[in-house]
């Protein structure tokens, strides 16, 4: 079974929002497994302590390498699983990323605390730094929630629609198309008419075209790795002749 390990010093702080919805479901169906672990418990210590002031100076605290270590080197299995940290200064979170990691086994994630974790352990523990943005947060629980949540979406039997995914922003490295539903007109605003023209061809073009256009006005960074330009548009997946 998936199973993220998650190693905190806030395990409450989880399920969380995964408790509800459709990885709530998934989780009491037993499609998936989360595990917390306390950072705190491998203190050694009456005062359970877990940090320690930065080596050579400088405001807050960082967590000591040898508690983390004790709490990382508990968790069962090891091998085989992605161990990940959380961390501003990580490689940004993809979705080609979040597809390799629901495909394997499941990650042991670190969530960092204070001024971050003592460099020592991410290198003896080899851990993968991973960020959800460019930005700080006050600790690394919120990136594991999101990265948690992006992967279990994905597992076997979480969708209803096993094909929901396939158009989805990043899918095909665009952004996702506008969408639409009922009422026909909302405050005099219409569904464009080839969305309810029945032509299944000329929608999946509608929609390619779309993606292309906000890709390559909101996103020129992924309009880019995907070599498009405006003279040489890509023919649409679902199209069909005539």
């Amino acid at each position: 079974m998936w199973t993220a390990t998650v190693l905190t010093l806030f395990p409450d702080m989880f399920p969380g929002p995964l408790g509800v919805s459709l990885a709530g479901k998934a989780l009491a169906g037993g499609l998936w497994a989360l595990e917390t672990r306390d950072i705190r418990d491998s203190a050694t210590d009456r005062h359970r302590s877990v940090d320690d002031t930065p080596a050579g100076g400088g405001a807050g605290m960082v967590l000591r390498a040898d508690v983390t270590a004790r709490a990382f080197d508990a968790v069962t299995p090891l091998a085989g699983r992605p161990r990940l940290l959380m961390s501003p200064r990580g490689t940004p979170l993809t979705q080609a990323r979040v597809i390799e990691l629901a495909a394997g086994p499941g990650p042991i994630i670190v969530c960092g605390r204070f001024e971050g974790l003592d460099q020592r352990v991410i290198d003896a523990r080899q851990l993968e730094e991973v960020s959800i943005g460019d930005y700080v947060l006050s600790g690394g629980e919120l990136g594991a929630l999101v990265l948690i949540d992006a992967c279990v979406r994905l597992l076997p039997g979480v969708m209803g629609n096993v094909t929901s995914s396939d158009s989805e922003s990043f899918s095909d490295g665009l952004l996702e198309y506008p969408q639409y539903t009922r009422p026909q007109v909302f405050e005099g605003l219409a569904i464009p008419d080839v969305l309810t023209s029945g032509d299944h061809g000329k929608v999946a073009a509608w929609r390619q075209a779309e993606a292309e256009r906000l890709t390559r006005a909101r996103r020129p960074d992924l309009w880019a790795k995907k070599g498009l330009t405006q003279g040489a548009p890509k023919r649409p997946k679902n199209a069909t002749d005539g």
